[in-house]
């Protein structure tokens, strides 16, 4: 059965088309991937079939009798609220029930025999409903969820306005999971996520039995939790059954078919084109010119498969630093209180450092502690000789009116326009990408911006935190050949082993060093 149909859809910004003639179904019980390059316009579908923007052409048609609860990154959360105030919002529906029934026991007092009798069947009705979706041991289940996905360690009694932009996303994602919809549409959810987190995520999402609509550039996560994926390439939306890989392995072989497809044609084209040329000017042959000629204006001219722009990834060297980049002593990470015991790291030239354990602990903190962006709460940071640190940050301003043009001309005022356009086409952005603001490019074009700004300058000391987030997976795979090959110093933050656990020297785990019970 078909809860979701999607029938000829197309859509663009401008001149640029987004989705052309697409179709999709979504039938009961799919775990399906959503996948596509940076930029191909994912999340806008994702928009269209939840009613937030209207498709240029198209139809989209909802099943009458599910529910639909969208991951949106973006959601407000009110001032004043604690996480676990939002939490329960998830079962809004129930308090909405439980006031109701409280109100027809006060009025019972003053209600005749047969209201009594009335208002005894309703509130009798309200109870047996309430009992059987476990509306008393909400708070139990609130708990399990949130402890799965990492609220536990945040505290649920935090006001959500002292959140970060990643601890935000975890709240949505657990009232959502909290929700139970009928169709669960998740955009990046483990984008925020640490590995322990993921796993347990993915759990959930296997055990599921309703249908899900995910997009993830997550390969390992997706792989493991879908069994349909459609591909969003050139405005086209092409259906695959079987997961991740076996989708690489069917598009590799349509890929192969349609440029042999074209390349054939070509030589078709070519001949014909040379026995008109040599044919039409003598009158003994000019009737099968003629002839080839109509033939050839009936040739539907297959299109030459077309090469995404390639990211290529560089970070420039500088001059050799002191054998000791970072030294500290009792150093204590936090803001208003300890979030780690007294620390004494080193950090020594030339070491690949990863730092991971679950979110909430300290590992931004650290980035930018170490950095000098905020202050320890005690202990001391010596820094080395001849620092050049480069510095990518996790969450990037969301509200950057500047076109990405502009965000690296101004950061590099005495490079020429060609110079900027060059640099951020070697990361794989068109000239589309470069002339529009930062808050409309996708997370995956926002994030290639900011690496571009980060190779123009040089450095002998990388510090990342979690640089992969929305990258697609061939901007990922060249992210991870760059860092391999740079010979200077790397501090990384990543929820992703799989991304770095093959060239790294050493590992952080903040879990040993926190004052919070893990």
């Amino acid at each position: 059965m078909s809860v979701l149909t999607v029938e000829n859809v197309s859509h663009g910004f401008g001149g640029r088309k987004i989705l052309e003639n697409a179709s999709f179904r979504l039938l009961k019980g799919e775990h399906v991937g959503l996948i596509g390059a940076n930029g191909e316009g994912k999340t806008t579908f994702l928009n269209i079939i939840t009613g937030q923007l209207i498709p240029d052409e198209g139809r989209v048609e909802w099943s009458k009798r599910v529910t639909v609860g969208y991951l949106d990154q973006h959601a407000a959360l009110t001032k004043g609220k604690t996480i676990r105030d939002v939490l329960r919002e998830a079962f809004k529906h129930m308090f909405d029930l439980e006031a109701e029934m409280l109100l027809l026991y006060e009025k019972m007092g003053d209600a005749s025999p047969d209201e009594l009798e009335v208002m005894m069947e309703d509130v009798g009705e309200i109870q047996t409903f309430l009992e059987h979706s476990g509306f008393y041991t909400l708070d139990a289940k609130i708990e399990e969820v949130s402890n799965g996905l990492g609220l536990g360690d945040i505290g649920l009694n935090r006001d959500v306005s002292d959140l970060s932009g990643g601890q935000r996303t975890k709240v949505l994602l657990t009232k959502l999971l909290l929700q139970s919809p009928t169709i669960l549409i998740l955009d990046e959810p483990t984008n925020f996520l640490d590995y322990e987190h993921i796993e347990w995520l993915k759990r959930y999402l296997q055990e599921y039995e309703d249908s899900f609509i995910l997009i993830s550039h997550d390969i390992p996560f997706l792989n493991d939790v879908v069994n349909v994926i459609y591909h969003l390439d050139n405005a086209e939306l092409t259906r695959y059954s079987g997961n991740y890989h076996q989708f690489r392995q069917m598009y590799a072989v349509k890929k192969e078919q349609e440029a042999k497809a074209y390349e054939k044609q070509q030589q078709e084209i070519e001949k014909m084109e040379d026995f008109i040329a040599r044919n039409k000017a003598r009158v003994a042959t000019r009737g099968m010119a003629n002839s080839r000629q109509k033939r050839l204006d009936k040739i539907e001219v297959l299109e030459k498969p077309r090469e995404k722009p390639k990211p290529s990834f560089e970070f420039l060297e500088t001059r050799t630093p002191s054998r000791f980049l970072v030294e500290t002593t009792d150093l204590v990470l936090g803001y208003d209180e300890p979030l780690t015991k007294p620390l004494n790291l080193v950090v020594e030239r030339g070491q690949k450092i990863a730092v991971r354990g679950v979110n909430g602990l300290g590992k931004s903190t650290l980035l930018k502690t170490l950095l000098g962006i905020i202050p320890p709460v005690s202990g001391t940071i010596t820094l080395g000789d001849y620092l050049a640190p480069g510095y990518f940050e996790q969450e990037s301003n969301r509200n950057n009116t500047k076109t990405a043009l502009e965000e690296i001309w101004t950061a590099y005022p005495s490079m020429e326009n060609r110079e900027v356009r060059a640099a951020l086409a070697r990361c794989g952005l068109t000239n589309e990408h470069i002339t529009s603001q930062m808050m409309v490019l996708s997370g995956g074009e926002n994030a290639k911006v900011r690496l571009c700004h980060l190779m123009l300058k040089k450095i002998n000391w990388l510090v990342l935190d979690e640089p992969t987030n929305h990258l697609d997976q061939e901007a990922k795979e060249e992210l991870r050949r760059a860092l391999m090959e740079y010979k200077g110093t790397i501090l990384l933050v990543s929820h992703e082993p799989y991304f770095y656990e093959d060239w790294i020297t050493d590992v952080w785990n903040v879990e040993n060093w926190t004052t919070k019970i893990v």
